[in-house]
């Protein structure tokens, strides 16, 4: 169990790591962007992006 939380963690942080460092610039555009949403807008991102996680994780689940 610890092993799937530290590898999708590993996951999570190559990605990001990856955007930031192909595209400094952009992902500074981006979180520019992200500062000008109200709170609303931004929970609503977060539970859009958990569903959208959840969604992968069990295909994966499902497919493995």
């Amino acid at each position: 169990m610890i092993a799937t939380i530290f590898w999708a963690f590993g996951l999570v942080l190559i990605i990001e790591g990856l955007a930031f460092a192909l595209a400094p610039s952009r992902m500074e555009e981006i979180l520019k962007l992200m500062a000008e949403l109200s709170a609303g807008q931004k929970r609503q991102l977060g539970v859009l992006c958990a569903a959208l996680g959840l969604c992968l994780v069990v295909s994966a689940r499902v497919l493995g």
